[in-house]
């Protein structure tokens, strides 16, 4: 059959899109991005988040409408709302033919081959076999390597633990076989993800091992950039410092969702850190290593989070200067224990907060930004814009579709997947201009 895959939610769910792509790819069909032709439609979806969850049921009925007017024979959904909601999707949106879990991956052929309505969802704990064969939906040059699955963390507003499982780290031999398949591809740059990255291995070898798989990984050739995201403060030691500063292939950036800043916001978020070791965790960052870029994620209105709490967030945000920062309005998840707490805040006090830091957060990477004038950095090249003339790319301190972009004048033609010195010449609150160097 001709098969559509639409990846909705996160880069963790990418990965999983792609791994089933090679596995349609390997069992013989044929793989389309042309709506009208598929003879099949596989949607990967979200159910993070109320809105992920509108998008994912939004996009279920939009592709169910191409039963009556295109090719399409087959509607299959897979991913988190299959997982959490199979009765009910099954029962309300009669479009759907099949459903396969959000760990089921491995059943995504039999589930395109079966003839009857049939449901695929397992336990919520289910591990399939590595398989290889992945198409990278991404680009030549950067890939998402997922190195665990599901999260026992019990964060009192997340809903992960009750839709993906326990914490499961992807065994390191997997690991590498996927790695050195990815660069044989033209991979230069992997991105390690996982709900929470600094605890790999604990549940394998008994101890964190994330800093052996970066020594592992930096092994490999033609990788040139390994980024990490996802750290959990609590969670980051010295040795993963020592290695970051070290490896000269890992990227001296580090994503840290740290949620708040006050100890009584995080303490009934259920977060596992306070204030205190939030701000010297940053300070021996760039003690330790200088040049680190060093992202974060906010939550903004949680329950019983007061206005005194928001300005100390701010004054909070203002010190402590974040390469890159993002915020998201609190949303109560069905089943959480955040979702019945007392004290929930107004949706238009949540925006409005969110938009208080983000402004905030605009003039802090203005400036930062502008620190960068008439520096050369290395920037690995990733497309053109035709109607501007440019190259566009990213520096190390840059993950892709969360932060900024660098555009590049060159004085002849680039490949994307190419790493070029370029000296900026111009800073804005996101993105650089800069003009390569030979």
């Amino acid at each position: 059959m001709k098969v559509l895959m639409v990846s909705l939610g996160c880069d963790k769910n990418l990965v999983d899109s792609e791994v089933m792509l090679g596995l349609l790819h390997k069992a013989g069909h044929e793989i389309t991005n042309d709506e009208h032709e598929a003879e099949a439609v596989v949607i990967n979806t979200c159910a993070f988040i109320k809105d992920a969850q509108e998008e994912s049921i939004n996009t279920i009925i939009e592709y169910g409408e191409l039963k009556k007017t295109g090719s399409l024979k087959k509607l299959i959904v897979t991913g988190c709302l299959s997982q959490r909601y199979k009765d009910d999707i099954l029962a309300e949106l009669p479009e759907i033919d099949t459903i396969v879990g959000a760990a089921n991956y491995d059943a995504i052929v039999d589930a395109i081959s079966s003839d009857e309505e049939h449901s695929f969802v397992t336990d919520i704990n289910y591990m399939p076999e590595a398989v290889g064969g992945r198409i990278v939906t991404t680009g030549a040059s950067m890939a998402y390597l997922k190195i665990a699955e599901g999260c026992g963390k019990m964060c009192t507003y997340c809903a992960i633990p009750y839709i993906r499982g326990k914490y499961r780290s992807i065994p390191m031999e997997q690991l590498l076989a996927s790695a050195k398949e990815l660069a044989a591809q033209g991979v230069k740059e992997l991105i390690l993800v996982a709900q929470e990255t600094t605890l790999y291995g604990v549940d394998l070898y008994g101890e964190k091992t994330l800093s052996k798989l970066l020594h592992e990984l930096c092994k490999i050739e033609e990788i040139k950039w390994i980024r990490l995201m996802y750290c959990y403060p609590e969670e980051i030691t010295d040795e993963l410092l020592d290695t970051i500063a070290e490896e000269e292939k890992v990227c001296h950036y580090l994503d840290i969702p740290i949620q708040h800043s006050e100890d009584s916001v995080l303490r009934h978020m259920g977060r596992r850190t306070c204030k205190k070791d939030i701000v010297e965790l940053i300070a021996k960052l760039r003690i330790r290593i200088p040049d680190i870029a060093i992202r974060t994620t906010l939550i903004a209105g949680f329950p019983g989070e007061t206005e005194a709490d928001h300005e100390a967030l701010m004054e909070f945000v203002n010190e402590s200067e974040f390469d890159r920062l993002g915020v998201f309005t609190y949303s109560p998840e069905e089943g959480t224990p955040a979702a019945s707490f007392p004290d929930q805040i107004e949706n238009e006090v949540a925006e409005k907060w969110r938009d208080d830091i983000m402004a905030l957060q605009q003039e802090v990477s203005y400036d930062k930004n502008q620190e960068l004038l008439g520096k050369t950095l290395t920037v690995l090249i990733e497309g053109y814009v035709a109607e501007d003339d440019v190259y566009v790319g990213r520096t190390y301190r840059d993950a892709p579709d969360v932060d900024g972009m660098v555009f590049v004048d060159a004085p002849y033609e680039l490949m994307s997947g190419t790493f070029v010195q370029v000296r900026i010449t111009d800073a804005n609150e996101y993105d650089l201009t800069g003009e390569m160097i030979e």
